[in-house]
């Protein structure tokens, strides 16, 4: 056939759509891709969180298998997946954890439920049981969730000179649950594998 068959030269009639120059070979990264996957050891224990994307090839190369997925579909060249929420390994595999939670924001205000442990209004900050001024330490133990107006109101203050208690001492939270929680806000459709009541 002519070259001039193709019309490649001919000035005539819109431009025609264009063309990937390597078909297939791109599939364009959906919104839902960017999202977060709860990952569940084959004992249904909660073992990290990773990406939608990685959770997608966990479970198309047979590795994972999906516990709870979303409406929104992964598109590929060949099969359509549901875009999972919670996959769980098809082997067991075993994971060195740290003895404890790191010590942080999201921990503080998490373990404490998002509410001045001094008045149960909305959590805005940390404070330090005993002043750090005075000795306190940035521990576990010593830190809780406060708001603005108790934060500023207590200042360097022991609660004993306020006249303040506390409905229970702080800890360090334990649990497999809490190594996700220090770092991360929590999707809903995970807390019935976390152990989470649904108000958490």
């Amino acid at each position: 056939m002519p070259l001039t068959a193709l019309g490649s030269s001919s000035p005539a009639g819109p431009p025609g759509p264009r063309r990937d120059p390597r078909p297939g070979s791109t599939v364009p990264a959906a919104p839902a891709l960017t999202a977060a996957c709860l990952l569940l050891n084959a004992t249904y224990e909660p073992l990290c969180v990773v990406s939608s994307r990685r959770a997608v090839v966990l479970v198309l190369a047979g590795k994972a298998d999906p516990v709870d997925v979303s409406d929104v579909l992964c598109h590929a060249e060949l099969v359509a997946l549901p875009v999972p929420v919670v996959v769980r390994l098809s082997r067991f595999v075993r994971v060195p954890y740290p003895a404890q939670v790191p010590l942080s924001r999201r921990a503080v205000f998490t373990r404490d439920g998002s509410t001045c442990v001094y008045c149960g209004a909305a959590a805005t900050s940390i404070d330090h049981v005993w002043p750090r001024s005075r000795g306190g330490t940035h521990s576990w133990d010593n830190v809780v969730a406060a708001c603005r107006r108790c934060n500023h109101t207590k200042a360097d203050r022991s609660l004993a000179e306020l006249g303040w208690t506390l409905p229970q001492p702080p800890r360090a939270p334990s649990g497999s649950a809490w190594r996700l929680l220090g770092h991360r806000t929590v999707d809903p459709r995970w807390r019935t594998w976390l152990g989470l009541p649904d108000a958490a």
